[in-house]
C-alpha cells in the first residue's frame, strides 16, 4: 500500500476549528493532495520536475465536486496529456454513494415523504435532492424489484415453501391505507431460503391466493413437496388445487399466537411451554 504524505496548511487550521464547514475543507485537502501525490507517482515525476523516468506530462486539472457525509468537497484531478491517469477514489467514492442513495431509497419505502427526504439529505450532507429526483430514484428501485419479483424459478427446486401475508402502510393517492402484502418463500435442496414472490391482494381471498399460486408456477415453481402456511380457507383451498400431493402444515408460529391471544397474560408462559411440548 502505497504511503502518502499530507500536510494541514496553517490557514486551514483555524477554519476547522470554528467554521462549521470546517472539517469538509480538510477532507477536500487531504484527498486532493493524494490526488496529486497519485498522479506524480502515475507519471514517475512531479509537477515541473525533469527525469529521464517519466512516464507522460501533465495537462491541467479538471474540477469534480463530491458529496460526502461532511458536506460538498470540490476535488482537482489532475489531467494527463494522454489521459492515462486514474484514480481509485472515485470508485470508493461511487460504493459510498450507491449505499447512500438505498437510504434514501429504504427511507421512502418506510414511508417518509419525499419532502422530509430532501430535508433529512440537507441536514446530514448538507445536499438537497430535489423530490423529484428522489422519486426517479424509486422509479428505478420498482424496475430493479419488478424484475427480481418477475425472475424465472426454474432450475432450482424449492422442496418446501412458506407462504405468509403482512399487513403494511401504503399510500394511495393523499391516503396512507393498510394493505396485506403477500410473501412466498422457498427452500432449496441446499437449504437455502429465498423470497419467490411479492404481491399486494386479499388474504382471505381464495381468487388472490389461486392467481398468486398459478403465477409463481407459470415463471417455473416445481418439485414442491411440502407446503407451510396459516390455516385462512382460501389459501389452504388454493394450495390443495395447485399443489397435489404436497403435504400442507399450519404455522406454528401463527397457530401459537392464536393460542395466546385466547390466554390471561399471567397464563400465557406457562401455556406455550406446554403447547411447544406438542408441537
Amino acid at each position: 500500500m502505497t504511503d502518502y504524505h499530507i500536510s494541514v496548511g496553517q490557514d486551514l487550521i483555524p477554519e476547522l476549528l470554528t467554521s462549521q464547514g470546517g472539517l469538509a475543507k480538510l477532507v477536500e485537502s487531504v484527498l486532493n493532495q493524494v490526488l496529486e501525490a497519485q498522479a506524480t507517482e502515475s507519471l514517475g515525476a512531479g509537477r515541473y520536475e525533469r527525469n529521464e523516468e517519466r512516464a507522460g506530462y501533465r495537462n491541467g486539472y479538471r474540477a469534480r465536486q463530491l458529496y460526502t457525509r461532511v458536506g460538498p468537497v470540490t476535488l482537482q484531478v489532475p489531467q494527463t496529456r494522454d489521459g492515462s491517469f486514474s484514480t481509485d477514489i472515485f470508485k470508493r467514492y461511487q460504493r459510498s454513494e450507491q449505499a447512500f442513495v438505498l437510504a434514501l431509497m429504504e427511507m421512502v419505502v418506510n414511508g417518509v415523504s419525499t419532502r422530509k427526504v430532501t430535508h433529512i439529505t440537507e441536514e446530514l450532507c448538507g445536499v438537497s435532492f430535489s423530490k423529484s429526483t428522489v422519486s426517479q430514484l424509486c422509479t428505478g428501485l420498482d424496475a430493479r424489484i419488478g424484475a427480481f419479483n418477475e425472475r424465472r424459478l426454474d432450475g432450482v427446486n424449492y422442496r418446501f415453501v412458506i407462504v405468509d401475508a403482512m399487513f403494511i402502510k401504503s399510500r394511495d393517492g393523499d391516503r396512507v391505507v393498510s394493505r396485506a402484502a403477500l410473501s412466498i418463500s422457498g427452500i432449496r435442496e441446499d437449504g437455502y431460503r429465498e423470497i419467490l414472490g411479492l404481491k399486494i391482494g386479499d388474504t382471505e381471498s381464495f381468487a388472490t391466493w389461486d392467481e398468486t399460486l398459478r403465477w409463481l408456477k407459470e415463471r417455473g415453481l416445481k418439485g414442491v413437496v411440502y407446503v407451510i402456511s396459516d390455516q385462512h380457507a382460501g389459501l389452504v383451498e388454493a394450495i390443495r388445487k395447485h399443489f397435489q400431493g404436497a403435504t400442507w402444515q399450519r404455522c406454528q408460529v401463527h397457530l401459537m399466537r392464536n393460542i395466546l391471544g385466547h390466554c390471561s397474560l399471567r397464563y400465557r408462559k406457562e401455556v406455550a411451554e406446554q403447547v411447544k411440548l406438542i408441537l
